[in-house]
């Protein structure tokens, strides 16, 4: 247990890409990503991927990893990662993740429960709901067939909501209910934390994030993919509300003001996600000093630890 798994969360747009660069410099480490969206190469802009120079500064895992086309569950996250941190110890004592996912951070730390395979059937059968009926139809169904996971999961992000119906009906269980709870034993030892301003300073980082990626061609990335805008991968948060507008469902200035206001709201409950763990402790973004202090301070400690055993 020499290798420590450094985590750092919180809600988007709080400024963890940054922290993370400076942490993963002080103990010349790699960082892995642990963010449900920036995986997938075809979209760049809206997942507020960082930027080549920040990418060029450190190494990064699981970014631009992926296509949308691809299958990549929670439980395919977990694997790889697990994977990937075996090599990387090997030459380093310390490993950044960092991300907003609290889903696939919790992934890697605890393990995640082997689920029932859904039909391609039944994966149809819902996003056809979802074209059809819209997202809130499914939040209704969620919310009768498991009100448990329905309270805690981000209930704005399709691919959840549909993970978690074809779970029920295929196996006539909530999806919650196959969840033990009991977490995996890591052969690693792990350190959390996460960083958020105060709520007005972080939804105003939110509505300039926004800003800067309509400057930046966020309405054209998401033209180029309007024909695939029924994958799973499409329903979300700042290209859904686009492909709105481009249907003529929403005016620009609609699109925009809707893709800030979900975004609050998925910030919101990225913040009650990671505040029910006890273990994780928080920082203002701008404390860098006192996280690495903080970091040394808890990695000196781990290493005692284990002279002593």
């Amino acid at each position: 247990m020499s290798k420590t798994l450094i985590v750092i969360a919180g809600p988007t747009a709080a400024g963890k890409t940054v922290l993370a660069i400076q942490i993963a410099k002080h103990f010349n480490t790699e960082i892995i990503s642990a963010d449900s969206r920036q995986f997938y190469r075809e979209m760049s802009i809206g997942t507020a991927k960082p930027s080549k120079e920040e990418l060029e500064s450190v190494r990064h895992h699981l970014i631009d990893s992926h296509s949308i086309h691809d299958s990549f569950s929670v439980g395919d996250f977990e694997k790889e990662v697990i994977n990937l941190l075996k090599e990387l110890f090997k030459s380093h004592d310390q490993v950044v993740l960092v991300g907003g996912s609290g889903l696939f951070i919790n992934a890697v730390c605890n393990g995640f429960d082997e689920l029932p395979v859904a039909s391609e059937e039944t994966r149809k059968k819902l996003n056809k709901l979802l074209d059809e009926k819209g997202i809130e139809h499914l939040q209704e169904k969620l919310k009768k067939a498991d009100p448990v996971y329905y309270a805690e999961v981000d209930i704005n992000n399709p691919q959840r909501l549909i993970r978690a119906l074809e779970v029920f009906e295929t196996s006539g269980k909530p999806f919650s209910s196959f969840r033990t709870n009991i977490p995996k034993k890591r052969n690693f030892n792990i350190i959390k934390l996460a960083i958020s301003p105060n709520r007005e300073k972080l939804y105003a980082q939110i509505n300039l994030r926004v800003d800067k990626m309509i400057e930046n061609g966020l309405l054209k990335e998401v033209e180029e993919l309007k024909e695939y805008s029924h994958l799973n991968a499409m329903n979300t948060v700042g290209y859904s509300e686009v492909f709105e507008y481009l249907d003529g469902k929403l005016s620009k200035e609609q699109a925009i003001d809707k893709i800030k206001q979900n975004t609050r709201r998925f910030a919101k409950r990225q913040i009650t996600w990671f505040k029910k763990s006890e273990d994780i402790h928080w920082f203002d973004p701008q404390e860098s000093g006192s996280i690495l202090n903080y970091l040394d301070d808890a990695i000196f400690s781990l290493r005692n630890g284990d002279q002593k055993n």
